[in-house]
């Protein structure tokens, strides 16, 4: 169980992980030594997995952005270490999981330099797997256009 400044170290390192154990401490009025603890505990923990950045997207050029489902064959399931491997090979995915909706048993997200780019990654795609999917759909956005509200897991400290 979280206590209520594990909660807000949380909080404030989902705004901005960047921040020093200095700066949190004074914010939070405790001093450096417990938040140093506090951090390292939560990271012991694995409430905290790593630290990252959230880059831009398009000035590192990417322009798209895909969320690609499948409907895989029962067969699949004898092959999931095969899957696991193969998926941490494409750099561009940046997630992929099992699951179910829309009729698809797999999802994943991965970013595009451009059309083309996601085409030849879908189709080698298709090549290597293509005997054990039923059915592909995607879903393709140009970054930054049509954006409703910006991909950040900031917004998660609302929710602690």
């Amino acid at each position: 169980m979280l206590s209520d400044l594990d909660k807000k170290v949380l909080r404030e390192l989902l705004r901005n992980s960047k921040t020093s154990d200095r700066s949190l401490a004074k914010k939070l009025k405790v001093s450096q030594p417990t938040l140093t603890r506090v951090r390292n505990e939560l990271e012991r923990q694995g409430y905290i997995r790593r630290y990252t950045i959230l880059p831009d997207l398009r000035k590192l050029g990417c322009e798209l952005i895909a969320f690609t489902f499948v409907k895989m064959n029962p067969q699949i399931q004898s092959k999931i270490e095969d899957v696991k491997k193969y998926a941490n090979q494409w750099a561009n995915a940046i997630y992929a999981s099992r699951g179910e909706g829309m009729g698809m048993t797999g999802m994943m997200i991965s970013v595009h330099r451009d059309y083309r780019d996601y085409l030849q990654k879908l189709t080698i795609f298709r090549k290597d797997w293509g005997q054990y999917m039923e059915e592909l759909q995607s879903f393709v956005t140009v970054v930054d256009e049509g954006t409703i509200k910006e991909f950040s897991l900031e917004y998660l400290a609302e929710c602690i």
